[in-house]
């Protein structure tokens, strides 16, 4: 399953696993509109989608993976170190879920401003 997360500066696509339950309730939530927030190099922003902390939740990840905050009910892509990393390693505000990985680089996450208007979308199989 793939999605499309667009801001003003560009936008990237990602591949999500189908079968975890976060994925698919993001999925139906689909089309969603959002205001970006960023920390350190991080992007994430509200889906309105609760869910619960699934057991393969991880908070340090490699840049570029879609994560599912549910403390903050947020989609949470990092692309490089935030505020509590340990060096070069993205270290996520707490365990997220794990959804999927970017099919770009990472790295075009860093022309997205705090504030920035974002969608996602289903991207037409």
């Amino acid at each position: 399953m793939q999605i499309r997360i667009s801001w003003p500066a560009g936008n990237v696509t990602a591949t999500l696993d189908a079968d975890t339950p976060t994925a698919q309730a993001l999925t139906k939530a689909l089309p969603l509109t959002s205001t970006a927030r960023t920390w350190g190099e991080e992007v994430y922003f509200d889906t309105g989608v609760a869910v619960s902390r699934e057991t393969d939740a991880r908070q340090v990840v490699e840049p570029g993976t879609v994560a599912f905050w549910t403390d903050g009910n947020a989609l949470a892509l990092p692309y490089g170190p935030t505020p509590i990393s340990r060096g070069d390693e993205c270290r996520l505000a707490s365990p997220c879920n794990i959804l999927g990985r970017l099919d770009t680089d990472a790295r075009n996450l860093a022309s997205i401003r705090d504030g920035d208007p974002v969608r996602v979308e289903l991207i037409d199989e």
